[in-house]
């Protein structure tokens, strides 16, 4: 598996740190592109206490930056508190859950109520950007979100935002463009300051090249063990090779069934058989759904869709396997991550030089009307 070296980031003055709100951060994978892409997290929150776990135990050297709570709960006298200071971060990042928008659903209901978390994120985007302007938000869902029947639900998001504050983009993002060997579409929200940024657009990050067969299931596995099989009363210590290389042991007949599973059969979605010479489908891993692997004699392990998804292989997940899986599939692929964090660290600094002349044309422009007023 090719996983992206980190990119070397000069370290920024202490009064020019881009430091971030996350919300909906799951274990991470959004923040860890961002943080390589030079961003700081200053606080991160979820209401999952294994992804909160799995967060902050990969940020060792930090501060404990990743928080269990529902951000529904969350103010600014919240944030104030756990900051010691007032809370002023430089852009907001997140992914509300989209079970309730994805395709996948199969029993949607129009009162769900996880229907309104992006709208929760939208409102805490408008306290945080009145008390001080913020940069930027990003907020990363499926694709479905802006589609029948959740389309006018979409749009009137957009218009929310906008009236916030904020030029809005949107585009959809392949992870396949960005290194990552799985075909993944997210939908991508990204909105510019229109005050700090006001004729500034947002471009889409640029595809990067790699050779075919660095996105292909047999590169993200090649040099891999077989995985231990879950048992009951198990731990990390239990597990050879990396602590998240376990899979649920294969009980159904077809795994022992001579024909009963082909590499690449995709018409069941409990049994989507991997290819090994393709990318992988989307890992989306619902209750028994986790894919199987191309030798058609188990599941994936965590650790294999951890690669799937770009995770380096320094990083690890915790909790139970059901939790372990679950935080996997919700996970943004770091890589990809990373290019929208590059786009718009290019926009912040190229744009720096302007708004500091801006600063100082305004406040050159204050000084000579106090003057004017006083003689």
């Amino acid at each position: 598996m090719i996983v992206l070296r980190r990119r070397i980031v000069e370290k920024m003055d202490k009064n020019q740190k881009r430091g971030l709100l996350s919300v909906f951060c799951g274990a991470g994978g959004l923040d860890l592109g961002f943080e390589d892409a030079g961003f700081g997290v200053d606080l991160a929150f979820d209401i999952r206490p294994d992804a909160i776990m799995s967060y902050n135990s990969n940020r060792t050297g930090k501060p404990a930056a990743g928080h269990c709570q529902d951000v529904r709960d969350l103010t600014l006298k919240v944030l104030d508190k756990l900051t010691g200071d007032t809370f002023e971060p430089f852009g907001v990042i997140g992914g509300p859950p989209c079970q309730s928008f994805s395709r996948a659903n199969r029993s949607p209901i129009d009162n769900d109520p996880r229907h309104e978390l992006p709208f929760v994120y939208a409102k805490l985007i408008n306290r945080l950007n009145k008390r001080k302007p913020l940069h930027f938000f990003v907020l990363e869902n499926v694709v479905a979100l802006r589609q029948e029947p959740h389309s006018d639900h979409f749009e009137l998001l957009k218009k929310t935002l906008a009236k916030f504050g904020f030029n809005v983009f949107e585009s959809v993002l392949d992870a396949r463009n960005y290194g990552v060997p799985q075909k993944r579409e997210r939908l991508i929200l990204v909105g510019l300051n229109s005050k700090l940024y006001p004729k500034v657009e947002w471009a889409v990050p640029p595809k990067i090249d790699f050779p075919g067969e660095h996105l292909t299931v047999r590169h993200a596995f090649k040099d891999l063990p077989e995985p231990a099989h879950f048992r009951r009363y198990m731990c990390a210590d239990d597990i050879a090779f990396h602590p998240n290389h376990w899979c649920m042991a294969p009980k159904s007949k077809k795994f022992s069934t001579p024909g009963a599973l082909v590499e690449g059969q995709r018409g069941s979605r409990s049994f989507k058989t991997l290819s090994w010479d393709k990318p992988s489908v989307t890992v989306a891993y619902g209750n028994r759904e986790v894919h199987i692997h191309p030798n058609c004699q188990r599941r994936l392990s965590v650790f294999e869709a951890m690669r799937l998804q770009g995770f380096p292989d320094t990083y690890e997940l915790k909790g139970s396997l059901s939790s372990q899986i679950t935080q996997v599939s919700e996970a943004v692929p770091p890589p990809m991550a990373r290019a929208v964090a590059a786009s718009l660290n290019e926009i912040v600094t190229s744009e720096a030089p302007k708004r500091k002349q801006n600063a100082a044309l305004l406040r050159a422009g204050k000084q000579k009307s106090g003057l004017a007023a006083i003689s």
